[in-house]
C-alpha cells in the first residue's frame, strides 16, 4: 500500500508541476551566467544578482530514479527552496541506470553514444538536466566517482576524452557546475583529475568549476592555485567529536571533527582567497561515523548546526544531505548506512525543510558585504556546541547559538546609535521583536533556559535601516525581492 499511495502522489502532483511552476518559478541563469564576485567570498550571476548555493545531496539520482520520480523529486526540491542537486554522472565503472542503459557501451568512444530510437544513458541524464532547468535547479556534476579512478578505471587519455564529450554535450545548457574529484583526495590520481579538469576547462567557459574532496579534507589544499578552481569545496565529513577510528595521518585537529567552521578559516587563509562551502558536511539520519547502522543517527539540530556555523564563518552557500534520499532509497533498493526510509518518504524529514530559512535570511540583507567576525562576540567564547558563530555587514549582525547559552554581544560592531533586536528560529523560519538597544555590549538570553538543538540566530540591525519590519513574524521571501 505504501509504494501504492506513493505512485498515486507522484502521478496527481505531476498534473499539477506545469501550472505552478509557470507562475512561480525564480530562473537564477536569467541573470546571467554564475561568477565569482570581485571580493573572492560569494558567487554572483554576471548582472550582479547574488547567488546563494542551497543544494541537495541526490548522489544516485541518474542512477535509480526514472523520469517520473526523477520530475517528482526536482520539483519537491524546488518547492523546498534548494537551487543545487549534486549527482554522480558515474556513481561507478561501468555505470548502468534504472533502465538498464549502460554509461559506457562502446568504452571511451563516444563517436555513437546516441543511438536512434533508444533512450540511452545520456538521454536520461539530458533528461534530467533540461528538467532542472525549468525549474530554476543547477545540477553539480560530480562527473565520475573517485573510487573508479582509484581502481585504475580510467587513465589520463581516457579522462582527457570524457572531458571533452561532457563538455561539449552540456556546455550549453545554462544548469550546470563541474565538480571534479568525488570522495577522494586530491592527492590520489592526481594526473587522472587535472586532465579531466583541464579537458573541461578547454571545451567549456560557461560553467563553474570545483573538486569534490575526501571528508576532513578541502580542495584548495591541493589546488588552489589551478586556474580550472573557480572556488574550494570541502567536506567536513560525518563523524562526532573524538570518533578517530584509529586513522593514520589525521588532516585535522584531534576532536575537531564536527568543526566545520574551521574549514572556512583555513580557506580564508589562502592565496588567491577562492569562495568556500562545505560540499558533504553530516547527513540527516545518517550513523555517527557512516558505517555502523548500530550508532546515533544525525537529526535536524545537527544539519542545522552545521549549515548555520559554515555559512556565518564565511561560506558562499550550503549543501544539505540525508541518508535515504543520497542514495535514492527504494524499496528493496539500496539500504546502505542502515537508511530505512525511502527517498521519497525522507523529502518530508524535518532538516530538509528546514534549510530555506537559512537561505531566506542571508537573502535578507545586503550579501557582498557581509563577513565572518568573532569579535562581535563579548567575553569568552564557548567551544564545541557551545561555540557562538558571528557574521555582520555595515549595519547589521547575525549570532548563531545552537545552545541558546547566554551571551554577550557587541552592539558597536555596526552602524547605530540604537539597535533594533530580533530572536529568529532555524526550525520554522519565526522572527520575534525583543527590543530596541543603545549601541554598546549587551547581554541575550532565553527565559526557557538553554539546551543542545534549542538553536536561535539573533539579529540586530541598525534602527535607521528597514531590512526587518519590528512587528514581522516571519520574514518574507527575499527571493521574490531579488527577482523584482
Amino acid at each position: 500500500m505504501r509504494k501504492g499511495k506513493y505512485l498515486i502522489t507522484i502521478v496527481i502532483s505531476l498534473f499539477l508541476v506545469d501550472a505552478a511552476m509557470a507562475q512561480e518559478t525564480y530562473i537564477p541563469w536569467e541573470n546571467g551566467k554564475l561568477q565569482v564576485n570581485k571580493g573572492n567570498r560569494y558567487l554572483q550571476h554576471e548582472n550582479g544578482t547574488p547567488f546563494f548555493w542551497l543544494g541537495d545531496t541526490g548522489w544516485y539520482l541518474p542512477a535509480r530514479l526514472n523520469r517520473d520520480e526523477a520530475e517528482y523529486y526536482l520539483e519537491q526540491c524546488r518547492q523546498k527552496g534548494y537551487n543545487v542537486v549534486q549527482v554522480m554522472v558515474m556513481n561507478t565503472m561501468p555505470a548502468i541506470n534504472t533502465y538498464g542503459k549502460w554509461a559506457l557501451p562502446h568504452g571511451f568512444d563516444f563517436t555513437n553514444i546516441d543511438e536512434e530510437g533508444e533512450y540511452g544513458y545520456w538521454d536520461h541524464m539530458d533528461y534530467i538536466i533540461e528538467t532542472a532547468a525549468r525549474k530554476g535547479i543547477y545540477i553539480g556534476m560530480v562527473c565520475v566517482w573517485g573510487s573508479p579512478v582509484q581502481q585504475g578505471k580510467m587513465n589520463v587519455e581516457e579522462a582527457r576524452v570524457y572531458g571533452e564529450f561532457l563538455a561539449k554535450r552540456y556546455r550549453n545548457n545554462p544548469n550546470i557546475i563541474w565538480l571534479i574529484g568525488g570522495d577522494i583526495r586530491g592527492d590520489v590520481k592526481t594526473e587522472v583529475w587535472q586532465s579531466l579538469a583541464k579537458s573541461i576547462d578547454a571545451n567549456d567557459d560557461n560553467h563553474l568549476m570545483t573538486f569534490h574532496p575526501r571528508g576532513r579534507t578541502m580542495s584548495g589544499v591541493w589546488f588552489n592555485n589551478e586556474k580550472w578552481l573557480d572556488f574550494n569545496m570541502f567536506q567536513s565529513g560525518h563523524r562526532r567529536y573524538g570518533q578517530r577510528k584509529g586513522d593514520g595521518d589525521y588532516p585535522i585537529i584531534e576532536n575537531t571533527e564536527e568543526d566545520n567552521w574551521r574549514f572556512v578559516e583555513s580557506n580564508n587563509a589562502l592565496e588567491p582567497r577562492k569562495p568556500v562551502i562545505d560540499g558533504e558536511p553530516i547527513y540527516e539520519d545518517i550513523p555517527h561515523g557512516l558505517h555502523d547502522a548500530n550508532e546515533i543517527k544525525w537529526n535536524d539540530n545537527d544539519v542545522r548546526r552545521y549549515a548555520y556555523w559554515s555559512v556565518f564563518a564565511g561560506s558562499f552557500g550550503h549543501t544539505y544531505g540525508h541518508n535515504s534520499i543520497m542514495q535514492m532509497k527504494k524499496d528493496g533498493i539500496g539500504g546502505a548506512y542502515g537508511a530505512q526510509k525511502t527517498w521519497y518518504e525522507a523529502l518530508e524529514d524535518p532538516g530538509m525543510n528546514q534549510m530555506k530559512y537559512l537561505k531566506n535570511l542571508m537573502l535578507t540583507f545586503p550579501f557582498f558585504e557581509r563577513v565572518p567576525d568573532q569579535s562581535v562576540i563579548a567575553g569568552t567564547n564557548g567551544i564545541m556546541y557551545d561555540r557562538l558563530i558571528a557574521t555582520r555587514g555595515n549595519d547589521y549582525l547575525l549570532v548563531y547559538n545552537y545552545s541558546s547559552r547566554p551571551m554577550e554581544i557587541d552592539l558597536t560592531k555596526i552602524s547605530g546609535s540604537k539597535k533594533n533586536i530580533w530572536w529568529y528560529l532555524p526550525k520554522n523560519g519565526n522572527l520575534e521583536f525583543i527590543g530596541t538597544f543603545d549601541n554598546k555590549i549587551a547581554k541575550f538570553s532565553l527565559d526557557e533556559g538553554f539546551h543542545y538543538g534549542n538553536d536561535r540566530v539573533l539579529i540586530a540591525v541598525d534602527a535607521s535601516s528597514d531590512y526587518i519590519d519590528t512587528d514581522w513574524t516571519r520574514l518574507p521571501d527575499a527571493q521574490e525581492k531579488i527577482k523584482k
